[in-house]
């Protein structure tokens, strides 16, 4: 496999699914035309994962490498919210996010993605400092690991956290582990919370208001996602580049913001099985990228 040269074009990639091994998530990845890779690195949809084998570890790594992808990126799974009423649940997700963070270690993947969590209807304020403390605990329990968590950026339904910047910066602000944590910016999840990201002046009050918050350099992973619905709808529903409510014109911002020019663009749209939507998904990105951006 030949390694494609770190400069060739906009830093885009995609979701892959790691069905048969994480490096069969790689052979996706390549033949999808990516520079970078998100996957989960356990099944989403449960609490415990299979033990990692350092061989199979090993084999992920040295393909990415071989391929020249990077950064790595992991998504949790989808279970753990530390922002829980159940103190067991809690509990739970502060275990799964250590094992999480133990899994992009073994496997060199630097960013692990975290859905901050839903208070359960008991308030925002009693939500977000037990999210800061979860984070604290699984930092404590993991302290020579080199993974940044990156909470991400949410839609805004139900009791879910994270839909306005300023839960973010509240977490940040709460938490000891602070200096592990970072941001992953969703562009559907920030449309359906009522973010204006179409024009152009929405677009720079967005980004103002982020950096206001938390500052736009803790944007480390960013992902381009389109809306089945319309702005401020608080409903998360995952739509294919310019074909949805955000359109070219939200995209065009994205790819020609230059404080996000080395943040890397993740896809977590809807596949086909022949995995041609990625590829096109991904050649959008790359368009849009050479279109004149915001003034």
């Amino acid at each position: 496999m030949t390694k494609r040269p770190t400069g060739a074009g906009p830093l885009v990639g995609a979701h892959m699914s790691a069905a048969g091994g994480l490096a069969r998530a790689v052979e996706r990845a390549v033949a999808a035309g990516c520079r970078t890779l998100q996957v989960f690195t356990k099944n989403s949809n449960q609490w415990a994962g299979k033990p990692i084998v350092p061989s199979e570890a090993k084999a992920f790594q040295r393909a990415a490498a071989e391929a020249g992808l990077a950064p790595l990126v992991s998504h949790s799974a989808y279970l753990i919210n530390l922002a829980s009423p159940d103190p067991v649940v809690r509990a739970r997700s502060a275990d799964a996010l250590v094992d999480e963070i133990e899994r992009c270690d073994a496997n060199g993947i630097p960013f692990l993605v975290l859905h901050p969590g839903s208070h359960g209807g008991e308030g925002e304020e009693v939500g977000l400092d037990r999210i800061a403390r979860g984070l604290d605990d699984a930092a404590a329990k993991t302290p020579s690991s080199r993974t940044t968590i990156l909470l991400e950026t949410a839609a805004g339904q139900g009791a879910c956290l994270g839909h306005d910047f300023a839960h973010l910066a509240a977490i940040l602000a709460r938490a000891d582990s602070r200096p592990r944590l970072a941001l992953c910016l969703d562009t559907c999840h920030i449309h359906a919370a009522g973010y204006d990201i179409v024009t152009k002046d929405g677009w720079r009050s967005t980004l103002d208001a982020l950096d206001s918050s938390c500052g736009l350099g803790l944007v480390k992973v960013i992902h381009a996602n389109d809306s089945k619905k319309e702005r401020g709808c608080r409903v998360d529903r995952h739509e294919r580049i310019g074909l949805g409510q955000i359109g070219e014109k939200g995209f065009v911002n994205l790819m020609t913001e230059a404080a996000f020019e080395d943040v890397p663009k993740i896809l977590e749209t809807p596949k086909d099985e022949e995995g041609r939507w990625d590829r096109e998904g991904l050649a959008a990105l790359r368009k849009l990228a050479r279109r004149k951006g915001p003034a």
